[in-house]
């Protein structure tokens, strides 16, 4: 499964975790300006905002796992299984393949405002990419430094939340997600009272003893809480290498290592990739599964105004820095 943040210092930074048994074969990738995106039903985009992100390559098409475009925006999509259902295309409505939703979003829209105003003609069609691509099951996080919305399309029709904390991970619903903090307002970073009994001498007897109760297994309820709390109560300063470290850290508690989610086939689900992109600035910073050091692709660098994909493979392999 996956978990996706926000967060903001000076700059805004938005990211997610890919959690899986195999990748698809993954690319840090650039849509410039003109390339053309071709949509089944909503005809070509030849000019929009360029954008980075994470994506499956397929017949030179940009299958985004996740992206933020030139102007801040960012929006990553979630396996969301069982839930999810896409409709067959409707009249007078924008009706676009899930596939194509994150560049439709981001090619278009400069602010979580402007998204929704286009979110309310959306519809959700159930259209896979092609035969040897299944039709993946998804919500999405859309934002930018002044807010987030949680977008889920569902067997009632295309839902759209305001996402007050920053966070997103698979099953339930949001709006269940949410309510299950509910459960957790007692939870504090700072060394808990006594309010069990004024009769008893009750005390901490160990640092970090104000979030016992935060849940540590790896199903999603549990990782949307987690993140939650870490991101809503980090501390770092407000430059870049602070700000990126302290993402990957609020990512890292809900870290996926191999051997802790065994599937059926006896596979183990582990945290693919981890990403953190300064919206502000472009800036697309990534680990792997087995490289920890953080590399870095600048979307600035390149020539937005060109017609074709840039690509980068993610870099594999420990990068261990030896001092003697």
């Amino acid at each position: 499964m996956c978990t996706a943040a926000t967060y903001q210092t000076k700059d805004f930074y938005f990211g997610r975790t890919l959690d899986y048994e195999f990748s698809y074969g993954d690319e840090i990738t650039i849509t410039p300006r003109n390339y053309p995106f071709r949509f089944r039903n909503m005809g070509i985009m030849a000019k929009h905002y360029a954008m980075i992100g994470m994506a499956h390559v397929e017949e030179e098409c940009p299958l985004y796992y996740e992206a933020v475009n030139e102007k801040g925006l960012g929006m990553a999509g979630l396996n969301f299984v069982g839930n999810a259902d896409y409709k067959n295309p409707m009249p007078d409505k924008d009706n676009l393949a899930q596939f194509e939703f994150i560049p439709w979003i981001l090619g278009q829209c400069a602010s979580v405002k402007e998204a929704k105003a286009l979110l309310e003609k959306i519809n959700l069609t159930n259209e896979c990419f092609n035969e040897k691509l299944p039709l993946a099951q998804l919500h999405w996080i859309i934002a930018d430094r002044e807010g987030a919305v949680t977008v889920e399309s569902v067997r009632d029709g295309v839902r759209i939340y305001d996402n007050p904390v920053g966070i997103l991970t698979n099953n339930p619903p949001f709006d269940e997600q949410m309510f299950q903090l509910n459960n957790y307002m007692s939870l504090s970073a700072r060394e808990p009272q006594n309010h069990f009994c004024d009769k008893l001498q009750l005390s901490a007897y160990s640092r970090g003893m104000g979030a016992m109760g935060l849940p540590g297994d790896l199903s999603s309820q549990s990782r949307f809480v987690r993140a939650a709390f870490v991101k809503l109560n980090s501390v770092s300063g407000d430059s870049e290498d602070e700000s990126v470290s302290q993402f990957f850290h609020i990512l890292g508690s809900v870290d996926q290592q191999r051997g802790c989610c065994v599937l059926n086939d006896d596979k183990c689900e582990i945290t693919i990739f981890t990403c953190c992109c300064n919206a502000d600035k472009g800036i697309y910073y990534y680990t792997t599964y087995d490289n920890h050091q953080i590399s870095a692709v600048n979307l600035h660098r390149e020539n937005l105004d060109d017609i074709n994909l840039v690509r980068y493979a993610p870099v594999h392999g420990e990068q261990i820095r030896w001092q003697n």
